[in-house]
C-alpha cells in the first residue's frame, strides 16, 4: 500500500469531499464479505479508509477491485454515490433502463447514490482493474443487491 503525504492526503480528502457534496446536490464500500463471496472471479482489496475531517459521520473509502475474464457484479445499488476509474481491461456498465458503456483504461464513470446497475468483463482473456471511490456516511456505502 502507497503512503501518502499529509499534504497529498488533504488534497484527496478535499476532492473527496468536494465530489461527495456536488453528487448531494445532483440527486459500496465494497461488497460485504458474505456478497463479495457470491461474485466468482470478482475481489476487492480497501487501499484507504478515513473520516472526511469536519464532515460529520462521513468516511472515504478507496478500493481496487479486479475481475477475472468473464466475472460479472449482478444488478445492485449503493446508498452513496460511486466513482469508477479504470486502471486496466475493458469493463462493462450498465445501468436499468440505459444502454451498457463500455470503458478502456483512464475512464472514469459516477453511478449516483441509489442508481441499480451491474458490471462485467466481457473478455475471455483478460482482467479487469479499477478503482472505487465512495464517500459516504459511515457504514453507508456497501452494496445492496437486487434480485
Amino acid at each position: 500500500m502507497r503512503a501518502f503525504a499529509v499534504g497529498e492526503m488533504r488534497r484527496l480528502l478535499v476532492v473527496f469531499a468536494a465530489m461527495s457534496a456536488i453528487l448531494s446536490m445532483i440527486t459500496g464500500h465494497a461488497q460485504d464479505a458474505k456478497a463479495v463471496a457470491q461474485k466468482t472471479g470478482v475481489s476487492s482489496s480497501e487501499l484507504f479508509l478515513a473520516a472526511v475531517p469536519g464532515a460529520g459521520n462521513t468516511e472515504v473509502t478507496v478500493l481496487e477491485v479486479t475481475y477475472l475474464p468473464g466475472a460479472m457484479n449482478p444488478r445492485h445499488f449503493h446508498p452513496a454515490a460511486v466513482t469508477f476509474h479504470v486502471i486496466a481491461g475493458t469493463p462493462v456498465f450498465q445501468e436499468d433502463g440505459k444502454e451498457p458503456v463500455t470503458l478502456k483504461p483512464g475512464d472514469s464513470l459516477l453511478i449516483p447514490a441509489g442508481t441499480t446497475h451491474s458490471h462485467w468483463n466481457p473478455s475471455k482473456t483478460e482482467g479487469v482493474r479499477w478503482l472505487e471511490f465512495i464517500v459516504a456516511e459511515k457504514g453507508k456505502g456497501r452494496a445492496i443487491r437486487k434480485p
